[in-house]
């Protein structure tokens, strides 16, 4: 795993550079380039998690292998949509996160063992729960993408260039996520409600009501957007306080006991 680890963190770090670079740059970053290097760091963190999560006891749900799969969803999803999508804006940010979470991967492997295989109804749960998280999470880059271009063109520092998304494309793009992912996350609380007997014990309680609350910012967000009409600050403030709320809700706790007081 040290291989893939150490592979996937050097392909980030280069297109992280590549990025960077010419962030701001008139004709924008090498976009082929980047999404081959981007490729192979995709890859290797793939083979790396792989690694860590299928184990001879059972699938490792440790804290830091779900933060490594979310980042390479992420990751993929944005590599993937690159040739079309103008997102060049958020993505020092996700190479930045997909390297930190490889690092995590390889340096704090807790282990958390699950066996699926005799509850799929719970495994049906938790891969909901992390379309839904990364969907969103993916929609919280792109509301600062679109606070970005906002700041940058009411502050009138805005050099129009190929990289740079017209605001209207990302808001639009933005709304569509937050659809996908509320739906995600409807159907993963519904999952959770029907197969999970101690959503609300075993110190669970504190998860499933965030994610609610997070349900309900989301639901409100869609809900002014498609009636009155919502401002790129109010939805960008949705967004975030969303995506902390599932954060908070699904890693706060786990951090507390896999990486703190073990």
């Amino acid at each position: 795993m040290v291989i893939f680890s150490a592979s996937a963190m050097f392909f980030y770090c280069i297109a992280l550079v590549l990025v960077t670079s010419r962030l701001f740059h008139a004709d924008g970053p090498n976009r082929k380039l980047i999404m081959l290097i981007s490729g192979l760091g995709v890859l290797m963190h793939g083979f790396a998690l792989s690694k860590s999560m299928f184990t001879a006891d059972g699938l490792n749900f440790s804290l830091t292998n779900v933060i490594s799969m979310v980042n390479w969803i992420i990751t993929f999803t944005f590599m993937v949509t690159l040739p079309r999508l103008k997102v060049i804006v958020v993505l020092p940010v996700i190479y930045a996160c997909s390297i930190i979470s490889v690092a995590l991967l390889w340096l704090l492997p807790p282990q958390f063992i699950m066996h699926f295989e005799l509850h799929p109804e719970i495994l049906a749960h938790v891969v909901l729960s992390l379309m839904a998280y990364s969907a969103l999470m993916i929609a919280a880059l792109y509301a600062l993408q679109l606070w970005i271009i906002q700041n940058k063109l009411k502050n009138k520092k805005m050099f129009m260039s190929l990289a740079m998304p017209p605001l209207m494309t990302v808001e639009r793009q933005l709304y569509h996520l937050i659809v996908i992912g509320f739906i995600l996350l409807s159907l993963s609380l519904v999952t959770g409600f029907v197969f999970l007997e101690d959503m609300f014990i075993d110190g669970k309680g504190h998860k499933a009501i965030l994610s609610m609350a997070a349900w309900v910012v989301y639901g409100t967000m869609l809900w002014q957007h498609y009636t009155i009409g919502c401002r790129i600050r109010t939805a960008v403030v949705y967004s975030l306080s969303g995506a902390g709320l599932l954060s908070l809700g699904y890693f706060g706790a786990r951090i507390v006991k896999e990486l703190i007081i073990n």
